[in-house]
């Protein structure tokens, strides 16, 4: 294939050169595509209104005015015939190669883009974020189709002639429309630096968002026009003698005044429209950089420069590749006129961008020429199209701070496909069907079942591509397969859409373990009788924030329904060896005491008794037995909450008792275990001022277990903890002499609390 690049004043350069050798062959391939697309796009109307050839032929002519190469002239035409064509790749593959065909393929998928994208709903007005989004990731479609950089040109192009269209025939522009060209195509082609582009697209897109304030200042422009112009020639004649008087051949001419970039000077500045310099400004084209900075001097001799308006952007260039010296300087009228400086080279990089000096070259072809890209050329070709990539990865970095980063891949991470209501998707490269269904809702992913991909059935491990349209076949309720989780199998790529899928079964595990729960608990309260209890209350009584709570640890074998028995109905008290005190024997029915330190049940002969651990009774308490299966009588505290319980189940079981007649404190008396709860604020030394409180009342301390509480959580205490829990075990033959005892504890540092259990 052979094709020419079209380049106004670079006919020096190697690449300009070989290029524009094929120029006149690859003509005939626009005369070509436009006579295979003028019947099939004549009679077609485009959705924004325009017909279908008047824009091929308005982005043909764009791109050749900015010195693009003429396979993109013809590939303007053969995209949208492509719409009307049965197989447009292969069609265009036979009838004019495949790299045209590559470039109609990848063009028309980004023209489906902006087609679908302009009438997508994507939210209200309420949501402008929303609108926001889908603007954004219109700009990152772009992007991943930037490889290919015919591509982006091409929707350039084409962008400008929608805009132009709709200026030319009065038609109101989309507002979505109008924001996307300004937040995506114009940065787009000022980081390419084809000027051209950016700054008419700027215009357009300001003329249509806010039409005030551009009526206003084309008024007020307008209406100085003639006097403007008059004094812009007076300056540019008087300039160009005085450079040709100093041997400095130039070329001097008025620059054009964009309105765009006038309305932001005096919005940004705060300007009047007579103080922006861009009203009066000429541009100085020189042969070579050492005429650039002479001519600069000679400026700034001949009239006077205005104070902190000069910038060297030859000795440091913009980010785009921008070249050029700019300087303000006062008029013979005294007011300021600005100047900019540049070589005829950096002239024509600046109207047309990078984008116009690089050779696009797939592997294995040929160059645009006709010969091989060898030698000297190749390496041109390499740095250009280096550069060019190198734009477009600081490009996405303006948009998004900190993504496509230096040394990173701007666009092979990640592809972007449509849903059949022409909303984009945003997924890792290499993403299925089922990773495209869970990016949209979560539910739809769990409901997968099979997948369209461009109007076909395939299967839903196969990998998507960007611009591809997917419809998902989905089942009306159901859920996820384990196959998916299986790697080997590729149905996903990415672990969001993993998560999910592991989420679901976790869910579904969860779901079949509380119920497994719950059906054990309810039949549990109807052995007992209790259906009327209320779960929730019968879980809280537990210690579980929840029903559910309560039945997945059952369920799971975690929690015994023990628990919830002794809870419906305690325990009768089972006496152990070292509570067994006595068995006493009372001597007659009138009354007679029973043994040393025992327990007398009144009216009762030989009867085993034994002292309840729940409430640890003790002389003098007052006490009542209860009548067990076996053990004899468990002798309670009065005051104690589980002997009140069985009273009321088995009041009939409930009998007198009294403490024996022994001296409670004389020599030889028996002794009772005490617990005492201590709380106190966590100290260093705590424990040691607790004991010594007991040594000094000569109290017998058999057991000791203590627990510090920090951030809500129980742990063993080490003196770092915000509450100190502590419960002592005391050996007492008479529970009165707690009262002072528990006073002495109160009074210790840090204590809040002293009582018995």
């Amino acid at each position: 294939m052979k094709t020419g690049v079209l380049q106004e004043g670079a006919a020096s350069s190697p690449i300009v050169a070989l290029l524009d050798a094929g120029a006149a062959h690859s003509g005939a391939e626009v005369v070509r595509a436009r006579a295979v697309a003028e019947p099939l796009l004549a009679a077609e109307v485009l959705d924004t209104g325009e017909n279908a050839l008047s824009h091929a032929d308005g982005v043909a002519a764009i791109l050749q005015g900015i010195g693009a190469a003429q396979e993109l002239q013809a590939a303007a035409y053969l995209v949208y015939a492509g719409d009307f064509l049965n197989k447009p790749e292969e069609v265009v593959a036979k009838a004019f190669g495949e790299s045209y065909a590559s470039l109609v393929t990848h063009t028309r998928r980004l023209v489906q883009l902006q087609r679908t994208t302009r009438s997508a709903r994507v939210g209200d007005d309420k949501k402008p974020d929303l609108r926001a989004e889908q603007t954004e990731r219109v700009r990152k479609m772009l992007l991943a189709f930037s490889r290919d950089l015919r591509v982006v040109l091409l929707r350039l192009a084409s962008r400008l002639q929608t805009l132009r269209w709709y200026a030319a025939s009065k038609r109101p522009c989309p507002a979505e429309l109008a924001a996307e060209s300004q937040a995506v195509f114009a940065p787009l082609a000022n980081r390419l630096g084809i000027w051209q582009i950016k700054w008419e697209m700027e215009d357009l897109a300001f003329r249509f968002r806010e039409p005030e304030a551009y009526k206003a200042l084309a008024k007020a422009l307008h209406e100085t026009r003639v006097e403007r112009e008059q004094r812009v020639e007076a300056a540019r004649a008087a300039v160009q003698a005085d450079l040709y008087g100093q041997g400095i051949a130039a070329e001097v001419q008025g620059r054009p005044k964009h309105l765009y970039s006038i309305h932001r000077k005096m919005q940004g500045k705060q300007l009047s429209l007579d103080r922006v310099f861009d009203l009066r400004a000429l541009r100085v084209i020189v042969a070579s950089v050492a005429d650039c900075y002479a001519a600069l001097a000679r400026l700034h001799e001949v009239y006077t420069p205005v104070p902190g308006e000069f910038d060297d952007y030859i000795a440091k260039p913009k980010p785009n590749g921008y070249q050029s010296l700019h300087t303000v300087v006062l008029g013979p009228d005294g007011r300021p006129m600005e100047v900019q400086i540049r070589t005829r080279e950096m002239h024509d990089r600046a109207e047309h961008g990078v984008a116009a000096h690089w050779a696009y070259k797939e592997a294995g072809a040929r160059g645009y020429a006709g010969v091989s890209a060898v030698g000297e050329f190749e390496e041109q070709v390499a740095r250009a199209r280096k550069a060019v990539l190198n734009q477009l990865l600081a490009w996405e970095r303006d948009a998004v701070q900190g993504e496509g980063g230096p040394g990173g891949d701007g666009f092979s991470d990640r592809i972007y496909v449509f849903t059949p209501q022409a909303t984009i998707v945003e997924l890792a490269a290499g993403a299925t069907p089922v990773d495209f269904a869970y990016a949209v809702h979560t539910d739809l992913g769990h409901r997968c079942r099979g997948a369209r991909i461009d109007g076909q059935m395939l299967p839903l491990n196969t990998p998507l591509h960007s611009g591809q349209t997917v419809e998902i076949i989905a089942a009306k309720e159901g859920g996820p397969s384990l196959d998916w989780l299986n790697p080997e199998l590729g149905y996903l790529q990415s672990q969001r859409s993993r998560a999910k899928v592991r989420a679901w079964f976790n869910a579904l595990q969860q779901a079949q373990t509380i119920a497994k729960g719950r059906d054990l608990v309810e039949k549990l309260l109807q052995r007992e009788g209790r259906t009327a209890l209320k779960l929730e209350e019968l879980a809280a009584r537990l210690g579980f924030k929840s029903a559910d709570a309560l039945f997945e640890v059952v369920g799971k074998d975690e929690y015994s329904l023990r628990n919830i028995e002794l809870l419906l109905r305690p325990p009768e008290p089972v006496a152990d060896e070292d509570e067994l005190l006595a068995q006493k024997h009372t001597r007659s029915a009138s009354g007679g005491t029973g043994g040393r330190g025992g327990v007398l049940v009144v009216g009762i002969d030989s009867l085993l008794t034994t002292l309840s651990r729940c409430c640890r009774p003790a002389p003098p308490d007052a006490i009542q037995g209860f009548v067990t299966r076996g053990k004899g009588v468990a002798i309670h505290r009065a005051d104690c909450s589980n002997l009140a319980e069985m009273k009321r189940r088995s009041p009939e079981r409930v009998i007198a008792v009294e403490w024996g007649g022994a001296e409670p404190s004389g020599k030889g008396a028996p002794v009772y275990p005490v617990d005492v709860l201590v709380e106190a604020g966590d100290r260093q030394g705590l424990l040691r001022d607790v004991l010594e409180v007991f040594a000094k009342e000569k109290m017998n301390v058999v057991a000791v277990n203590t627990q510090s509480l920090q951030g809500g959580a129980a742990r063993p205490r080490t003196g770092g903890g915000d509450t100190a829990w502590m419960s002592f075990t005391l050996e007492l033959s008479d529970a009165s002499r707690l009262t002072k005892v528990l006073r002495e504890l109160c009074a210790i540092s840090g204590v809040r609390s002293a009582r018995r259990k």
